[in-house]
């Protein structure tokens, strides 16, 4: 009589055992690029919530306005914490023109750079109230001066420097003579620890510098 066509059952389990093999490597290499592309977005998000935080620091100090009489004639003030900037508002009007002024502050907590912005003002009162509350923002913010703010890339620590009489200083320190302290510098250098091992500086040099 003829064998029976079919498949020992040595093969069967050979088969089978070929085949989980075959599946748990199909599983690895998914979880594989799974894995590498979450990375990957992660490293793009972080790239650019960087991107928006630089940018937006250099927007703030491209508008800023100087009040004659007001702030000290100032328009940056940094405590070792907080820094303050008042600046043009950034709401357009209908008929093309701003909304006045703004106050915003920017400060490192809880391992994030922050931002904080004022309403629109239009009266020296109102730029004397939103100066102040910036202040209290960066030292120690009420729940609703919280709701005003931004969290922006994520810091270890942060430093600026002043250019003042042809030189980097530190703004608190007490580098030149009379009024150059109160005025504004004519450069800011930005120093953010990312991390351990990586550091990045950002120069704002302001327009109407003019070096010689």
């Amino acid at each position: 009589m003829r064998r029976a066509l079919g498949f020992t059952l040595i093969e069967v389990l050979v088969a089978l055992a070929l085949m989980a093999l075959l599946g748990l490597m199909g599983w690895r290499g998914i979880d594989t690029l799974i894995r590498t592309r979450e990375v990957t977005q992660s490293r793009i998000d972080t790239v650019a919530l960087a991107q928006v935080s630089l940018g937006q620091w250099r927007a703030d100090l491209n508008a800023q306005m100087v009040l004659p009489g007001k702030l000290g004639d100032n328009s940056l003030d940094w405590n070792g914490r907080v820094m303050r900037i008042l600046r043009r508002s950034s709401t357009p009007l209908a008929e093309g023109g701003d909304a006045g002024m703004q106050v915003v502050a920017w400060a490192l907590r809880d391992g994030h750079w922050r931002r904080w912005q004022s309403p629109d003002m239009q009266t020296p009162a109102a730029l004397e109230q939103a100066w102040l509350l910036a202040a209290l923002w960066g030292q120690n913010p009420s729940t609703d001066l919280l709701l005003q703010e931004v969290q922006l890339m994520p810091l270890t620590s942060w430093q600026l420097f002043y250019f003042r009489n042809n030189a980097w200083t530190n703004p608190l320190s007490s580098a030149g003579t009379g009024d150059n302290l109160l005025k504004n510098p004519d450069a800011v250098q930005l120093v953010l620890q990312l991390n351990d091992a990586d550091k990045l500086t950002l120069e704002w040099v302001r327009a109407a510098f003019n070096p010689t």
